[in-house]
C-alpha cells in the first residue's frame, strides 16, 4: 500500500526513480544527457539535499539552482512548456509511489518552482 512521504529514504526513492525517468524522457531528457552532462553520482545527492529540506527543513542545502538554470538556458535554449513536462513527470512519479499530506505538499512545492524558475530564467515567460 501507498503511504506518504515520511523522511530521506522516501525522498531518495522518490529522486531516484524521477530521474530514472528523466534520463530516458524525450522531451528534456536531452537536457540532462546531452547539454548539461550530469554527473549523477554528484547530482542526487545535492537532489537528495534539496527535498529533504524543502519537506522538512533540514538546511541540508547549499546551491543555486536559479543560476544553474540559466547557465543550461545559455547552452540550449529552454521553453516554458520545458518546465511543464518537467512537472507533471515530477507529479506523476509522486502520485505512482506517495499519497499524503507531504506528498501533496512536495507537488505544490515542485510546481511553484518550476514556475519561478521558468520566470526567472526565461526571457520570453
Amino acid at each position: 500500500m501507498e503511504t506518504d512521504i515520511r523522511n530521506r529514504k522516501d525522498i531518495e526513492k522518490l529522486v531516484n526513480a524521477f530521474y530514472e525517468e528523466i534520463k530516458t524522457d524525450k522531451v528534456i531528457g536531452y537536457l540532462f544527457n546531452d547539454v548539461a552532462n550530469v554527473n549523477w553520482k554528484l547530482h542526487l545527492p545535492k537532489m537528495y539535499n534539496f527535498w529533504e529540506n524543502i519537506l522538512f527543513y533540514t538546511a541540508n542545502y547549499e546551491g543555486n539552482p536559479m543560476e544553474k538554470h540559466r547557465e543550461l538556458n545559455d547552452k540550449s535554449v529552454m521553453t516554458k512548456a520545458h518546465f511543464e513536462h518537467w512537472t507533471i513527470l515530477f507529479h506523476n512519479t509522486v502520485d505512482s509511489m506517495f499519497v499524503g499530506p507531504k506528498a501533496e505538499e512536495i507537488k505544490n512545492r515542485a510546481l511553484n518552482i518550476a514556475t519561478a524558475m521558468a520566470y526567472k530564467t526565461l526571457p520570453e515567460v
